[in-house]
C-alpha cells in the first residue's frame, strides 16, 4: 500500500464550566475560525461573518478571554502530520485483465 501525508489541526478549548472541547479541522483557517467563534460565544460577543480569519487578532481575543480566569481557561491549536495508507485497488485489477486479452 502507498502512503500519503495529510495535515490536520486540533483545537482544544476549556474553561471552568466542564470538560475541554476538542475539534479537528482539515485546514488551519478552519481551526482559527472555530476558535474565534467559540471565544466570541463564551464572551457573548457578536459573531462576525468573515471571509478570512486573522490568527493574530483571534489569538489576542482568546488570550483576553483566558486572562479572565487563567487558572481554569485554556486554548491551543496544534498542527499534525498524519500518515495515511492508500490502497492500490485499480492497479491489481488492470494487471489481472491484461494477460487475458493477450491470450485471444
Amino acid at each position: 500500500m502507498a502512503r500519503d501525508v495529510v495535515s490536520a489541526y486540533t483545537l482544544i478549548l476549556g474553561d471552568e464550566y466542564g470538560a475541554a472541547d476538542v475539534g479537528v479541522y482539515s485546514t488551519a483557517e478552519e481551526a482559527w475560525k472555530a476558535l474565534d467563534r467559540e471565544v466570541r460565544g463564551k464572551c457573548r460577543l457578536r459573531l462576525r461573518p468573515r471571509r478570512t480569519v486573522d490568527p493574530e487578532a483571534t489569538s489576542r481575543l482568546a488570550d483576553a478571554w483566558r486572562a479572565g480566569n487563567p487558572e481554569e481557561r485554556f486554548w491551543q491549536i496544534l498542527s499534525h502530520q498524519l500518515a495515511v495508507r492508500i490502497p492500490e485497488i485499480g492497479r491489481q485489477r488492470v494487471a489481472a485483465t491484461q494477460p487475458a486479452l493477450a491470450r485471444r
